[in-house]
């Protein structure tokens, strides 16, 4: 059995896999003549909604500390 840690490590690795293989598709699009607008911005908001959740995983990860 995996820790809590363990596991939210793990979550973190496959979103930023997403989030990488998101961003290289995007590219790939922009950078195509006939690329769709619309498809470019869901994927862009996507991969917001992706970096959004890292972020969150991530503080979960950092110990709250009252200073």
């Amino acid at each position: 059995m995996l820790g809590e840690n363990e596991e939210i490590l793990q979550a973190l690795d496959e979103l930023r896999r997403e989030h990488r293989s998101l961003d290289d598709e995007v590219v790939a699009m922009q950078g195509s003549a006939n690329s769709d607008p619309l498809k470019i911005a869901r994927l862009k908001k996507r991969k917001l909604a992706l970096k959004d959740r890292i972020g969150f995983l991530e503080d979960q990860l950092t110990p709250d500390i009252i200073a």
